[in-house]
C-alpha cells in the first residue's frame, strides 16, 4: 500500500533519533555520554506524583472534557494572572497532549494549503513539520549568530507575502537559549499588528532563565498584541514532567473552540490522572522549580568556560533552557571532517559522546549539547570532546 505523501515527506525527529541511539549503544555495555536529552535530569516533584495517585485513588479515571478540567484551565488561568499579569477566560485555554500536541493542533486549526508560518532559524525540529503537516509552508528567517541567533522586525518584514498567517517565537529557544527582549519583542509585534500576522509564542522554557536575563511575553506588551498571541506552554520543563504530556494553548476563543473540536475527534481529551498532577504542579508549591534553575543555572556555569576552550567551538552563553549550541564549524575543518554531521558521528564512535547535529535545527555549523545531566557526566564529556579534537590537530 502506499503511504500518504504528508508521512513520506516527514523528517523524523533528529533530537529523539540521537537520543535512542545513545541508549542502544549504553544497553550494549558501551560506555556513551548523552548530551541529547530535551528533559531535566530530575523526578517530577513527589506532591505532583502524590495528587496523580489520590486522583486514581478517587475514582478519577474517566474522560474529561476535550479542552481539559474546568479546574485545570482555571490554575492555568491563575499561573499566567500571577506569573506575567495576564488575564484569560477558561474558554481562551485548551489543554492538550503535551505543548507538541497543542501546537500541531494550532497549525491543524489555522492553515490551509499554501499558507506560509515564518520559522525563524535555528528553530525546534517539530515546528517546520507540523506547519508541513497541516499542508502549510515554512518560510525561515536565518538568526544570525552576530544578532545571538534572533531575527529582526526588518528581516520580518522583507519575509512577509500575502500568504503569510503567522510567526512563531520560541524565548527562551531551543536551541540556542536565547531570549529576545521587550524591546525586540514589541518591534516584531508592530510588524505583526501591522500586517495581521498571528504571533505563535512558544514558551515552554520559560521558567529556566539565568543571571540577569528576564523572561517577557509577547502578550505582556500590550493588549493588542495579547488579542493576536496564541501562547504555547505547559508543565514539562518548568516541573520535570516531559513523560506526563500535558501542555496547553492560550489565546483568541475562536481558535481555541477550533481547536477543541479537533482534539475532541483525536485525542478525546489529555490523560484525566496527569491534568491532575499539573493541577498540583500549578497549585502546590514552586520550590523544586527554583532548585531546578538554579542547577541548571550552576551546571551551565561551571561547563562554559570549558566548552569554549576547545579548539575551534565558539558559543555565546545562554541565557535560558538547558542547551549550548556551539559553532563547530572550524573544529569540523580543522579534524579533517567534511561537515559537522561527520564531526557529530565521530564524536559518538571515538569520543562516546552523543551530542544532536545543528542539521535538524536548520544550523549546519552547529550542534547542541543539553546540561540536563549531572555535572560530573558533563565535566566528562567535555573533557572527552576536547581531548578528541586536539588528538587530532597532535
Amino acid at each position: 500500500m502506499k503511504l500518504a505523501n504528508r508521512v513520506q515527506s516527514l523528517t523524523p525527529s533528529t533530537t529523539l533519533a540521537i537520543t535512542a541511539k545513545a541508549k542502544e549503544l549504553k544497553a550494549q555495555g558501551i560506555d556513551i555520554i548523552g548530551l541529547g536529552a530535551g528533559e531535566p535530569d530530575y523526578n517530577t516533584p513527589k506532591h505532583i506524583i502524590e495528587a496523580a495517585v489520590q486522583s486514581m485513588n478517587e475514582g478519577q479515571t474517566k474522560y474529561t472534557p476535550s479542552a481539559g478540567l474546568p479546574k485545570l484551565k482555571e490554575a492555568i488561568a491563575a499561573k499566567l494572572k500571577r506569573d506575567q499579569g495576564l488575564d484569560y477566560k477558561t474558554s481562551e485555554i485548551l489543554v492538550g497532549s503535551g505543548a507538541k500536541h497543542a501546537l500541531y493542533t494550532l497549525f491543524q486549526a489555522i492553515l490551509d494549503e499554501g499558507d506560509e508560518v515564518i520559522v525563524p532559524i535555528p528553530y525546534w525540529v517539530s515546528y517546520p513539520e507540523q506547519i508541513k503537516l497541516a499542508d502549510g509552508k515554512p518560510v525561515y528567517i536565518v538568526g544570525t549568530e552576530e544578532n545571538q541567533y534572533k531575527i529582526t522586525k526588518e528581516q520580518l518584514e522583507q519575509a512577509i507575502t500575502a500568504k503569510t498567517k503567522a510567526v512563531i517565537i520560541n524565548s527562551p529557544s531551543n536551541p540556542t537559549g536565547m531570549l529576545y527582549t521587550r524591546e525586540e519583542l514589541a518591534a516584531i509585534g508592530e510588524v505583526c499588528l501591522a500586517h495581521d500576522i498571528l504571533i505563535v509564542s512558544d514558551e515552554i522554557y520559560e521558567k529556566l532563565v539565568y543571571g540577569n536575563a528576564t523572561h517577557t511575553s509577547i502578550a505582556e506588551i500590550s493588549p493588542e498584541l495579547k488579542k493576536q498571541t496564541i501562547i504555547i506552554n505547559g508543565v514539562s520543563k518548568s516541573h520535570s514532567m516531559t513523560g506526563w504530556r500535558i501542555g496547553y494553548a492560550v489565546g483568541d476563543e475562536a481558535i481555541i473552540k477550533a481547536m477543541t473540536n479537533l482534539a475532541s475527534h483525536s485525542t478525546s481529551n489529555p490523560t484525566t490522572t496527569a491534568q491532575y498532577g499539573a493541577i498540583a504542579a500549578y497549585e502546590g508549591p514552586q520550590d523544586a522549580v527554583e532548585e531546578m534553575r538554579q542547577a541548571f543555572e550552576g551546571r551551565l556555569n561551571k561547563i562554559y568556560d570549558k566548552l569554549v576552550e576547545i579548539p575551534g567551538f565558539s558559543c555565546i552563553k545562554p541565557q535560558g533552557a538547558f542547551y549550548l549550541f556551539p559553532n563547530v564549524k572550524r573544529a569540523a575543518e580543522l579534524t579533517g571532517y567534511s561537515n559537522v554531521e561527520a564531526f557529530t558521528t565521530a564524536l559518538l564512535e571515538e569520543a562516546k559522546v552523543a551530542v544532536i547535529p545543528g542539521s535538524g535545527f536548520g544550523a549546519p555549523d552547529n550542534i547542541r549539547l543539553s546540561y540536563a545531566t549531572s555535572l560530573e557526566l558533563l565535566e566528562t564529556a567535555i573533557e572527552r570532546i576536547h581531548s578528541f579534537v586536539t588528538s587530532k590537530l597532535a
